[in-house]
């Protein structure tokens, strides 16, 4: 049943059109709305990593592949693809969820709140990303303060954006995502 349940989440997900709220509490965001994802890298700080967020079909559904070099010179080391809450999570909310397929590397999702006010700050956690389709659950908990003067913990309410990111050493990227949503 469990499963099942599951499965259902993740294709109520892969449906919604932008940023919805399903019926069980979930918020998912569109990894086909094009609009609501930005791509990032360490370029805009002077970094040389070089990659692409793109919009793909994958088993006749729409995926993100967030692909690209990463490079730790001149101080570098990101790409990301980040997509703007339009609306505040419900104080019930206890983590990222996640359908992702990768090139067995590590990536991360970082989380923009309300007391991020640096371009630096974010919440980070780490997930792996094999050949095979995975699901992802990262309870906030599991997310811990990237820069200085951040609180431990944050609330769920204050969370304004969510960021796929492969950070922090040199490697090649190559990940998919065909679900991403809070639960």
């Amino acid at each position: 049943m469990l499963k099942k349940l599951r499965r259902w989440m993740l294709a109520a997900i892969l449906i919604v059109p932008a940023q919805s709220h399903a019926g069980d509490g979930m918020i998912a965001i569109s990894v086909s709305d094009q609009s609501r994802w930005e791509y990032f890298s360490d370029q805009v700080m002077g970094g040389v990593s070089e990659g692409r967020a793109s919009f793909e079909q994958m088993d006749n559904q729409p995926v993100l592949r967030l692909a690209g070099e990463v490079s730790t010179a001149n101080r570098g080391g990101f790409i990301q693809a980040r997509a703007k809450l339009e609306t505040p999570l419900a104080p019930t909310a206890q983590g990222v969820i996640l359908s992702v397929r990768g090139n067995d590397q590590t990536y991360f999702v970082h989380l923009r709140t309300t007391q991020t006010l640096l371009p630096w700050q974010f919440y980070q956690a780490s997930f792996e990303a094999s050949a095979i389709w995975t699901e992802v659950r990262i309870p906030f908990e599991a997310f811990a303060p990237y820069g200085r003067f951040l609180r431990q913990r944050f609330d769920a309410r204050s969370v304004r954006s969510l960021a796929i990111a492969a950070f922090g050493r040199d490697h090649s990227a190559d990940l998919f995502i065909r679900a991403v949503g809070f639960y």
